[in-house]
């Protein structure tokens, strides 16, 4: 029977752990881990790994059925995926991966909110005046990031940035699939009472030069869901995400000075629990599944 110790650990991120299976398989390895303000924080959100997992390979077959979109998941259910990862992880196909986050935004919230109210436009993209927190754009943009090392923040990019990057035409092609996508995904959302307000995408090129949709995808670590009910612009939205963690981090109640160079402090148990049923909520709205049938 495989082990994870049959596989070189190639590379490891805030969540997620990548072991090379063979020359044309990777294993993505989903934690319980959180982060924070760029922290990983010391104490994990049960079931965390297997939320993500689950939600992706949802995501992964939904997108392929529906919009014909090409995706790296080969399997959640596999002889090559050790008995102790199981849930959590997906075998994949080997890609050469873009360096760039792809995201796709429907509604101004977070720190393309913030660049509006500074510039009255988001990476390079000018947008009406008189917008507030949260509100509906008139069309879904383009709005893609660098990618950062653990620790650092991504910075927001310009499309200009994207082209010196990728060049022209691969750049072009992840802007376009990036808005399709999201698109697409926001329209199911919405049928299902969740409103997506913004996602981040990576992509990655086949050995045909095909772009091919990696990593995980429209999670609540990747994505800013929020619910349709109550819905109401010009403040900040109830999120099915770790937003809830950040609030209490920056709450008085944690006491932590986030200004400072100490690391956050432990999570309570409450804030375990309410963390653990948002991500938990979120898969089961947006699938129509019970997490309690994903694999164990």
């Amino acid at each position: 029977m495989v082990t994870l110790a049959d596989y070189p650990k190639i590379a490891a991120g805030k969540v997620r752990e990548l072991y090379a299976v063979d020359d044309e398989h990777l294993l993505l390895v989903a934690s319980d881990r959180i982060s924070a303000f760029d922290h990983v924080l010391t104490t994990p959100i049960p079931d965390k790994g297997r939320v993500l997992t689950a939600m992706s390979v949802f995501w992964f077959e939904w997108l392929a059925r529906t919009a014909g979109v090409d995706h790296h998941m080969v399997a959640a259910d596999d002889g090559r995926i050790p008995a102790d990862v199981r849930g959590r992880a997906l075998l994949v196909r080997r890609l050469t991966m873009l360096q760039v986050e792809a995201v796709a935004r429907g509604y101004l919230a977070g720190s393309a909110f913030s660049d509006y109210q500074r510039a009255g436009s988001v990476c390079g993209v000018p947008l009406p005046d008189g917008l507030t927190q949260s509100a509906r754009l008139p069309e879904p943009i383009f709005t893609p990031a660098s990618k950062a090392p653990i620790g650092e923040h991504d910075e927001n990019i310009d499309f200009a940035a994207v082209q010196g990057k990728l060049g022209e035409r691969d750049a072009e092609r992840v802007r376009e699939a990036t808005l399709r996508i999201y698109s697409t995904a926001a329209e199911h959302a919405e049928r299902r009472g969740m409103i997506l307000a913004d996602t981040k995408f990576e992509f990655g090129l086949d050995a045909e030069h095909n772009l091919v949709l990696g990593d995980e995808v429209l999670t609540p670590d990747s994505s800013r869901y929020w619910p349709a009910d109550g819905y109401a612009p010009g403040k900040p939205q109830p999120a099915f995400d770790k937003q809830y963690v950040r609030d209490w981090l920056t709450s008085p109640a944690s006491g932590w000075d986030r200004a400072s160079d100490t690391p956050p402090p432990p999570l309570p148990d409450d804030v375990i629990r309410a963390t653990r049923d948002r991500y938990v909520q979120a898969y089961e709205l947006i699938t129509g599944l019970s997490m309690d049938d994903w694999i164990r």
